[in-house]
């Protein structure tokens, strides 16, 4: 018996923010305009200026980028398209994505750009040379694939080393009796849909924060309304060209607001005016969705006006609540560890989180062997309990990619390898 789950939606680091500090006021030592005093009135000290907040991670932002993560694994593994209104992850990222990016921008354009593609890159090389083998392996000839075509086939396949389009991969590959059903392609090579729009993300970056910082308003909401015009069948862009720009206007705005988080922008507008306004527009995101509910009902990701409306407004109450911990407070912190761990390795969680869920079926098929599962009753035990043995295995399975593949990330940030990063020696050194 093999079992499977559907296939979804085939659709990571931010900072503190920079404190912008009031300058602190002077006391101004009066012009003498009579005959000199015989002794000067003093200057008035200097207040002491704000106390500047001690450089490290925000352990918020990090918090969030981990709920994220952990919210992706589930929607593709269990496919429950509420979980999409529950938490937006792809908006999430993306908004702390934009944050990093804008305090990285302090330095030139150029630099930053190349630091962020460099980083990006050597975790996909990996994870593209492996899911290519199995491909090729399978029988799959991007040349004679019809969905593709000809040569032009072996061109597309250079967005598996630089994700600046739509990577090709076969629709059926196998049987789907097979160790992994025959999708398992769209499923593995899917997820590289954030890849290619988190790259250009960081190449408009520069451009972004230039106009933000000029015209903030207008450059915020602008991707908004791109994506009333061109998601929603006004404008209608044929192929992966159309998809790319769907991305880009969905989560632009969530990118941007990252970038008005870091430079202090939403700290000036009053708490109860900014989510106001924000519960406003995914009061807005949920009507556009009733009426145009997907194949899958309420899952978002077919809405692209609803999920940029609704993600905007979620980001918009997240940063506005912004406590920018040093440390997690409370229960929070037994969590600190996984966090931490989950941030380092951000990359290789999500690229191989889909390869790994299928990888749970063949394990758990071996257990219809067992001789105490001939029983009717376990096999039907086993049935009704399948998935939650997949929730439980899989994320040992993510355990061992950390392990196996996850300090290329070091590698390609200029760090020294580290097998399991989750800040428990740095810790230990300080506590000594």
């Amino acid at each position: 018996m093999t079992h499977g789950y559907q296939p979804t939606d085939t659709g990571a680091h931010a900072g503190p923010p920079d404190p912008a500090w009031p300058a602190a006021p002077y006391g101004v030592p009066q012009q003498r305009v009579t005959e000199p005093e015989p002794e000067p009135a003093a200057a008035e000290p200097p207040a002491p200026a704000p106390a500047a907040k001690k450089p490290g991670r925000d352990r918020y932002l990090d918090l969030l980028r981990s709920i994220a993560l952990v919210r992706v694994v589930v929607y593709h593994l269990f496919g429950w398209a509420w979980l999409t209104v529950l938490f937006p992850s792809m908006g999430v990222m993306f908004a702390l994505a934009g944050s990093l990016m804008a305090r990285s921008l302090k330095r030139p354009a150029w630099g930053v750009i190349r630091g962020r593609v460099r980083r990006l890159l050597p975790p996909l090389w990996v994870f593209s040379a492996v899911v290519l083998a199995m491909m090729f392996a399978g029988g799959w000839n991007p040349v004679k694939d019809p969905d593709h075509g000809g040569t032009w086939g072996l061109v597309d396949l250079i967005n598996y080393i630089v994700p600046i389009g739509a990577p090709p991969f076969p629709w059926s590959i196998g049987s789907k009796s097979g160790l992994l059903e025959d999708t398992w392609a769209v499923q593995a090579a899917g997820v590289l849909w954030y890849l290619r729009a988190y790259l250009w993300f960081v190449v408009a970056s520069p451009l972004l924060l230039w106009a933000f910082r000029r015209a903030p308003w207008p450059t915020l909401l602008a991707p908004l309304g791109l994506t009333a015009v061109v998601g929603t069948g006004i404008v209608t862009i044929p192929g992966e060209t159309g998809n790319a720009v769907t991305d880009f206007a969905v989560y632009g705005s969530c990118w941007v607001l990252g970038m008005a988080h870091h430079d202090g922008f939403l700290a000036k507008i009053p708490r109860y005016v900014a989510v106001s306004c924000a519960a406003l527009v995914m009061a807005f995101g949920l009507w556009w969705a009733s009426g145009h509910l997907g194949p899958d009902g309420w899952d978002l990701n077919d809405i692209p006006l609803a999920q940029a409306t609704w993600s905007f407004g979620f980001v918009v109450i997240l940063l506005q609540y912004s406590p920018s911990w040093q440390e997690l407070p409370g229960r929070l912190a037994k969590w600190d560890k996984l966090v931490t761990l989950s941030n380092n390795r951000a990359v290789t969680i999500y690229l191989w989180h889909n390869l790994l869920i299928m990888a749970t079926v063949p394990i758990l098929d071996r257990l219809y062997e067992l001789p105490f599962m001939q029983d009717e009753r376990a096999t039907a035990a086993l049935d009704s309990t399948y998935m939650i043995w997949m929730f439980f295995l899989v994320w040992p399975l993510i355990g061992l990619a950390i392990l196996a593949v996850g300090w290329v990330e070091d590698i390609a940030a200029k760090r020294s390898p580290r097998l399991w990063p989750n800040g428990g020696r740095k810790r230990r050194t300080h506590a000594r």
